[in-house]
C-alpha cells in the first residue's frame, strides 16, 4: 500500500488537451486523409487489385504492429510494477484502444484473399503435397475463425485495461492497479500466443512452402520496437506542444531511449536468425542510440524514433512484397494511398481518445514515484 502522503493526484486541466489547442484538430485532420486515402485507393486499385490488396496489407500489418506493441508495453509496465512508465502509461492505452479500429480496416484483407493467399484458391491443396498437409489449418473456414478470435481477445484485453485505468482516474481506488497487475501475466501470455499466430496467418502464409519457427518472435521484436518509436516521437512531439512538458522529464526520455536501444538489439538477433534486413534497422540505430545524450534530448530521441518507424515499415514490406513481385522491388502509389488511409483512421481514432480524457493515469497510486523518476 502506497502512504497517503506518497500520493499525488493531479487535477484534469494539468494532464489534459486545452480547448483551442492544435491538437484538438489532429482527429478531424486524420480522418480527411483518411478519406483521401481511401478515395486514391479506390481509384488506383480499380486499375490494380492486386496491387492494391498487398498494399493494404503491409499498411495495415504497420499500424496493426504499433497498437499491439502498445498492449504489450502496458502490460508489461503492470506486470513488472515499474514506477517510470506510468506517466507514459496512458498514451500506451489510448493506442492499443485502436485495436477495435484495426478490426474493421482489416475486411479490405478479406475481401482480397484470394489474391493475397494461394492456399486460399479452391483446388489448390489438390496438386500440392505440401498444401494438402497444411490443408487442416490452412483454410479460409478456420483462418476466418482465427482472425476473429485474434481481433475479439486483443480488444478485450484492450478494452479491460482502457476501462480500468480511466476508471481509477475518477474512483481513485489502488485495488484497480493491483487487480490490473494481477491479470497481467496471463494476458503477456494470450497476446504472445495469439500474436504469433496472427503473424503466421497474415505474413507467414503468403508463402505457404517457406516456414520458420522463430517468426512469431521475430513479428513481435519489429511490433514492440515500433510503438516505443512511436512513443519516442509522440511524447517529444507532446513535449513541443506545451502537453505534458511539466511531467514527462528526460529522465523519462532517458528510459525511453534505453528500451529503443535495447529490443533494438533484440530484434537484431532474431533478425540475424532470419537473415532479413540489417543495417539500417539495427547497425545506424545501435550506434546512434548508444550515447546517454542521445536519449536525454527530445529532438535526437525523436529522430532516432522516427528512423525506427521508417524502417519497422520497410521491414514489413520487404516480407510481403516479394509474394507479389519476386522479381525485385516495384514500389506503387498505391503503397502511399493505403498508408494514408489506414495511418488516417489510426492517428483519427487515438487523437480522438485523447481529446477525452486525461494524458496520463490522473490518480494511480505510483503516479508521484513516476513523477520523481531519476536515473542513476
Amino acid at each position: 500500500m502506497i502512504p497517503e502522503r506518497d500520493r499525488v493526484a493531479l487535477r484534469p486541466e494539468q494532464a489534459t488537451i486545452p480547448p483551442g489547442h492544435p491538437w484538438n484538430r489532429i482527429p478531424v485532420i486524420s480522418a480527411v486523409c483518411a478519406l483521401l486515402g481511401a478515395v486514391a485507393c479506390a481509384i488506383l486499385g480499380a486499375a490494380n487489385p492486386k496491387q492494391f490488396f498487398f498494399s493494404w496489407l503491409v499498411s495495415f500489418l504497420f499500424f496493426l504492429s504499433l497498437a499491439l506493441g502498445a498492449l504489450f508495453f502496458v502490460l508489461i509496465q503492470y506486470a513488472a510494477q515499474g514506477g517510470w512508465g506510468i506517466v507514459l502509461r496512458r498514451i500506451g492505452e489510448t493506442i492499443f484502444c485502436t485495436l477495435p479500429v484495426m478490426a474493421a480496416l482489416f475486411l479490405p484483407v478479406l475481401l482480397g484473399l484470394h489474391e493475397l493467399y494461394e492456399w486460399s484458391h479452391a483446388g489448390a491443396a489438390e496438386q500440392d503435397a505440401l498444401l494438402r498437409w497444411k490443408a487442416p489449418y490452412l483454410n479460409v473456414p478456420f483462418f476466418l475463425i482465427r482472425a476473429a478470435f485474434y481481433f475479439g481477445i486483443w480488444s478485450f484485453i484492450a478494452l479491460l485495461y482502457y476501462r480500468g485505468s480511466r476508471g481509477q482516474d475518477v474512483t481513485g481506488d489502488p485495488g484497480v492497479s493491483a487487480r490490473l497487475r494481477r491479470l497481467a501475466g496471463p494476458a503477456i501470455i494470450v497476446l504472445a500466443v495469439t500474436q504469433t499466430f496472427a503473424s503466421i496467418d497474415w505474413i507467414m502464409s503468403l508463402t505457404p512452402h517457406w516456414y520458420s519457427t522463430i517468426f512469431g518472435v521475430y513479428f513481435f521484436a519489429g511490433s514492440f520496437v515500433g510503438f516505443i518509436a512511436l512513443l519516442s516521437v509522440v511524447v517529444v512531439a507532446m513535449r513541443g506542444a506545451g502537453l505534458l512538458d511539466t511531467l514527462i522529464s528526460a529522465e523519462h526520455l532517458h528510459d525511453i531511449g534505453k528500451f529503443l536501444f535495447a529490443f533494438t538489439a533484440f530484434w537484431a538477433y532474431i533478425a540475424f536468425s532470419q537473415f532479413f534486413l540489417m543495417a539500417g534497422h539495427f547497425v545506424a540505430p545501435f550506434f546512434y542510440l548508444m550515447g546517454r545524450t542521445v536519449k536525454r534530448k527530445g529532438a535526437t530521441l525523436a529522430v532516432g524514433g522516427a528512423w525506427l518507424l521508417a524502417m519497422h515499415f520497410v521491414d514489413l514490406y520487404w516480407q510481403v512484397m516479394p509474394t507479389l513481385h519476386p522479381e525485385g522491388l516495384r514500389p506503387s502509389a498505391l503503397d502511399a494511398a493505403a498508408l494514408v488511409a489506414v495511418g488516417g483512421c489510426f492517428v483519427a481514432a487515438a487523437s480522438w481518445l485523447m481529446r477525452r480524457q486525461a494524458l496520463v493515469p490522473l490518480r494511480d497510486p505510483r503516479l508521484a514515484e513516476s513523477l520523481a523518476f531519476e536515473n542513476v
